[in-house]
């Protein structure tokens, strides 16, 4: 693992990245944290370490009010152009690979987010590992929106018993997304645990799948 420094903006500064890679690097995936645990929480490390074995390299990276210690996630617009400034990095560290984005919660809805919002940005593809949907006992696809804006193809991860994304109402926002792909983790919660089935390589290989036929 590496670690860096990514510079945001003169307002926000700088935050922490670090990236794991393997022998090989068959492309690259800019992975954002959840809304209440950083980019060395244990679910992040592995999931890079089960990634960048199978070729996959992992550019984490911490959002501004993680990075300052706060509890209190950034407003869209610094959130956003953080992830923008990860996927530049990562850009530039691996200059022809093909670039994925994503992330854990509300890690991944910032990404989409700006997705939605610029099509030239080089990436190629979009992973949500548990996208949040709606609050918890609040259903709802709101928060969905702006998924349709996305030209590029998106991949799902979503357990079945995902407080904050009922599966129905995921199936049906997943459906309605052209260029959309969802695989369903039976009995997981949105933090991906299964009773005491450990879901991380499985997570691991249907990313990897996933991204290598996008980029055949």
């Amino acid at each position: 693992m590496a670690s860096s420094r990514i510079f945001i903006s003169g307002s926000i500064g700088q935050v922490s990245a670090e990236l794991t890679k393997g022998r090989k690097t068959d492309s690259v995936y800019v992975f954002a944290h959840g809304a209440g645990a950083g980019m060395n929480h244990p679910f992040m490390t592995r999931l890079s370490k089960e990634l960048a074995e199978l070729g996959v390299a992992v550019l984490r990276f911490n959002f501004p009010y993680m990075e300052k210690g706060s509890k209190r996630p950034d407003v869209a617009a610094a959130a956003e152009k953080t992830v923008l400034r990860a996927i530049e990095h990562a850009t530039e560290k691996f200059s022809g690979v093909p670039i994925f984005a994503g992330g854990k919660s509300f890690g991944g809805r910032m990404t989409s987010q700006l997705l939605s919002k610029n099509s030239d940005i080089a990436c190629i593809g979009l992973v949500f590992v548990g996208f949040p949907l709606h609050p918890a006992g609040k259903p709802g696809v709101d928060r969905a929106e702006h998924l349709k804006n996305v030209k590029i193809p998106m991949l799902f991860l979503q357990g079945t018993r995902d407080a904050l994304a009922e599966i129905n109402l995921i199936r049906q926002v997943v459906g309605s997304l052209p260029h959309a792909t969802l695989e369903e983790l039976e009995g997981a919660d949105h933090s991906f645990r299964s009773g005491k089935k450990d879901l991380i390589p499985s997570l691991a290989e249907i990313m990897h799948t996933w991204m290598k036929n996008r980029t055949k």
